[in-house]
């Protein structure tokens, strides 16, 4: 069976454009008869509080226009996720969402409980959200950004947030030193959790060192639907001239059985040529015996940035590996624990933690490349 793909241009945010993109493109996928007088539930990307005009959240006008398209249909609408950083409450209210869904029939609701689900091997029963897995449908709103782990963050890596609460960086612990292994594992909660559409926010996109607020606003002016999560995800690493494989979660649908070929895309493929992606590599290599030596001097990390850091605490509150300690003026990495999942430069509300690679590997890298 075919996955259907559509890709519509939205020149901006502008209400009345947006939602009229944003209509046609679910009565495309179906949804005349899919979401009828049915319990569904959207999650947007929500990572942490942020403005608008730092593309780091689903913006909530697309939210909105969504929600509004549901209601229409009769349909119970509740918007979840589980932030990675802040209060859900705070993200709504600084992202914009509760002005721009205020009077409408909606419910916000945190991602709370969590319920065992089997996910399949090699993970096996992992806990999901509750909310995510007794709705009818899940309406899956990602934005378009770049990942310091995982290159991007899609349709897929959008679902993660489905893992609740403090479950994530136990699992960044867990999976997140192989990156091959992680993105199985976030295809695996994907594929799971089946979002009945999967519509991308590209209007107002995030490069750089995303995907929290060290990364920089991009205009693509684009809006991406389909019916996989994969499927959309494919086609955005076309858009953005990437080998689908190079985002694994792509790869780890390929090895699953995935076709590419099935996908049936609608509307004119923008080609992006000059977008900026983070710098990602492996995380641990070479000899058992030389890995301490190569992921000291070899291996990119996070590291500080002292003028920019406030000491508020996040990031080693949020770590992992707890392998980030205060200091005297910033914070201390102690690189032999860290993981290199980026939790931290996720989460770090101001921008103070960039991804960097030691001068002796930049060094090596260069030579290697001549």
């Amino acid at each position: 069976m075919k996955s259907k793909v559509i890709i519509k241009r939205q020149e901006s945010y502008e209400y009345q454009g947006l939602k009229n993109c944003i209509y046609s493109i679910l009565d495309a996928l179906n949804g005349n008869s899919l979401y009828r007088r049915q319990r569904v539930l959207i999650k947007p990307n929500l990572l942490a509080p942020a403005k608008e005009e730092k593309a780091m959240l689903t913006h909530p006008l697309v939210v909105k226009a969504v929600a509004e398209y549901l209601l229409e249909k009769g349909c119970q609408v509740v918007i979840s996720d589980s932030p990675a950083m802040g209060s859900f409450g705070k993200v709504l209210k600084e992202g914009g969402y509760l002005d721009a869904l205020q009077g409408m029939d909606v419910e916000f609701k945190e991602f709370r409980e969590s319920i065992r689900v089997d996910i399949g091997r090699p993970f096996g029963e992992i806990e999901l959200a509750r909310d995510v897995m007794e709705a009818e449908h899940v309406v899956n709103l990602p934005k378009l950004k770049t990942h310091s782990q995982m290159l991007l963050t899609l349709g897929v890596k959008n679902l993660f947030g489905c893992v609740v609460g403090m479950e994530k960086p136990r699992w960044h612990f867990r999976a997140g030193v192989d990156r091959t292994r992680f993105a199985e594992l976030l295809y695996l909660i994907a594929k799971k959790v089946a979002p009945s559409v999967t519509l991308i926010d590209g209007v107002l996109a995030m490069e750089g060192d995303g995907p929290g607020k060290s990364g920089d606003p991009r205009p693509l002016r684009v809006l991406i639907g389909g019916d996989s999560a994969v499927a959309v995800d494919v086609v955005v690493t076309r858009m953005l001239n990437i080998p689908p494989e190079r985002l694994l979660t792509n790869s780890a649908a390929f090895s699953d059985g995935f076709n590419e070929e099935e996908i049936e895309l609608q509307g004119a493929l923008p080609r992006v040529r000059d977008f900026r992606l983070p710098s990602v590599g492996p995380v641990v290599f070479g000899p058992e015996r030389m890995q301490g030596f190569l992921r000291r001097h070899l291996v990119e990390r996070p590291v500080v940035l002292p003028e920019s850091c406030k000491q508020c605490g996040k990031c080693w509150s949020y770590c992992p590996a707890s392998a980030i300690k205060r200091a005297d003026s910033s914070v201390r990495f102690d690189y032999e624990r860290c993981i290199r999942c980026y939790c931290c430069v996720e989460v770090c509300p101001h921008g103070a933690l960039r991804v960097k690679e030691p001068v002796v590997g930049r060094a090596i890298r260069r030579i290697i490349k001549k």
